[in-house]
């Protein structure tokens, strides 16, 4: 009860904020005009593993109207209109072939949980129609994203069943290859490389995530892997969390010819709010962001951006974009700076909206004729003291004939469309 009292008193106080703030500035009367109409999604927030640092995810200790030692909460995120967000569940590359996949249960209960406990405010949400309808009750749409390819442990039975339990996007990797992808680290020269990009079971895995309807998160990745993804996935594909590396040229960020791939793709890139990725140093402002989503746009148009704060997974953020209840700033900013109502309402929303539609709509076509692929990554690639090998009674076991007929068909696209000589 205390807690519902707490909300509505910082609700009317938004509101009041809001009708002061509105006078102040057209700009931002047509920026909080357009996220009514328009919900604002955000690929990208890591309170989850605030949940965990903090709190070990005993979530009965927590209120997430009162808290104040994260980005975000309840108020803030009435504040700043947040129709939709993807959580984050992550876990560190260090529980990689150890408990990886059990944290990463952890953490997407932790959701489910949120929303159990807060249902006035969080409905959790699998699908675009999903997120309209939270967006229609004015609750925040809830999706989940896992964080890194070691969080599945190289097991496509893995993959499904985070995907059966709502995870809604997997990113490639982390800060750290897997058995079967390079990381962003080896474009820097910090890390070798260990598979020139992807591995075969990568591959596999690819078109698998497009069967399935998940979303290929090319956050963290290396360019090869960008590039190797964006010739073989049937489906758009998105960067959760990068900015433009031509504004700061840090290896997470996305170069130009990438950008203009996922153009090609009807992809989506989130811009990152976190000042090393944004100015390449340790400070930044909310206009620097704003410069991010003005080179997206110049060079790839309005219809791939969005937003991808990362707040709660970073140490820095920009002046003027402190917390989740920021944003509508930046939307203003956007608007200041020329933007029209529907270059607007696309990075709100309606990109995402269209990609996970899209997504949606190749995996009702794949499963028509893919069946799931379970033909597991060869025991010599994973190998440890920690792991068993039950269930393997050959080594490199074949692809099964619909998977090996679709990867026969990708690698003659990808031929064909090779120069000539």
């Amino acid at each position: 009860m205390l807690s519902k009292i707490i909300s509505t008193v910082y609700w009317a106080l938004w509101v009041s904020s809001c009708a002061v703030n509105a006078a102040e500035d057209p700009h931002m009367t047509r920026a909080l005009m357009l996220m009514s109409e328009t919900p604002l999604i955000d690929g990208h927030n890591d309170l989850p593993w605030q949940l965990r640092k903090q709190f070990n995810n005993e979530l009965n200790k927590v209120d997430l109207n009162t808290l104040n030692t994260t980005h975000t909460n309840i108020p803030k995120i009435k504040k700043g209109r947040l129709g939709a967000q993807f959580w984050s569940a992550y876990v560190p590359c260090d529980t990689q072939y150890k408990d990886a996949v059990r944290q990463t249960l952890e953490q997407i209960d932790v959701v489910h949980r949120m929303c159990q406990k807060y249902p006035n405010d969080f409905m959790f949400a699998t699908t675009s129609q999903d997120i309209m309808d939270a967006f229609a009750m004015n609750k925040t749409a809830s999706l989940i994203g896992v964080e890194g390819g070691h969080s599945i442990d190289s097991s496509l039975g893995t993959l499904r069943t985070m995907y059966h339990l709502g995870v809604r996007y997997l990113t490639l990797t982390h800060s750290c290859n897997t058995p079967w992808a390079d990381n962003w680290r080896v474009d820097t020269g910090s890390e070798p490389s260990q598979h020139d990009g992807l591995s075969p079971f990568g591959k596999q895995l690819i078109v698998e995530m497009n069967r399935l309807g998940m979303l290929i998160d090319l956050a963290h990745v290396t360019e090869k892997v960008m590039n190797q993804v964006l010739d073989m996935s049937k489906a758009p594909v998105i960067f959760s969390h990068s900015s433009a590396y031509s504004i700061c040229k840090h290896k997470r960020n996305v170069p130009d010819d990438v950008l203009r791939r996922v153009k090609e793709k009807r992809g989506i890139v989130m811009v990152n709010f976190y000042n090393d990725y944004v100015t390449c140093s340790k400070t930044a402002t909310l206009s620097d962001v704003a410069d991010h989503f003005e080179h997206i746009k110049k060079v790839a148009g309005a219809e791939i951006v969005g937003f991808g704060g990362d707040y709660d997974g970073v140490t820095r953020l920009p002046e003027g974009l402190e917390d989740v209840s920021k944003v509508p700033s930046l939307v203003a900013e956007l608007l200041r700076r020329g933007w029209t109502n529907e270059e607007v309402k696309n990075a709100l929303g309606n990109n995402l909206l269209r990609v996970l539609r899209e997504v949606e709509e190749v995996s009702g076509t794949l499963q028509g004729t893919l069946s799931p692929d379970d033909v597991p990554i060869p025991y010599d690639e994973v190998k440890t003291p920690c792991r068993t090998s039950y269930g393997y009674t050959i080594s490199g076991a074949a692809h099964s004939f619909s998977t090996l007929a679709l990867l026969l068909t990708l690698a003659l696209q990808a031929l064909m469309a090779l120069p000539a000589l």
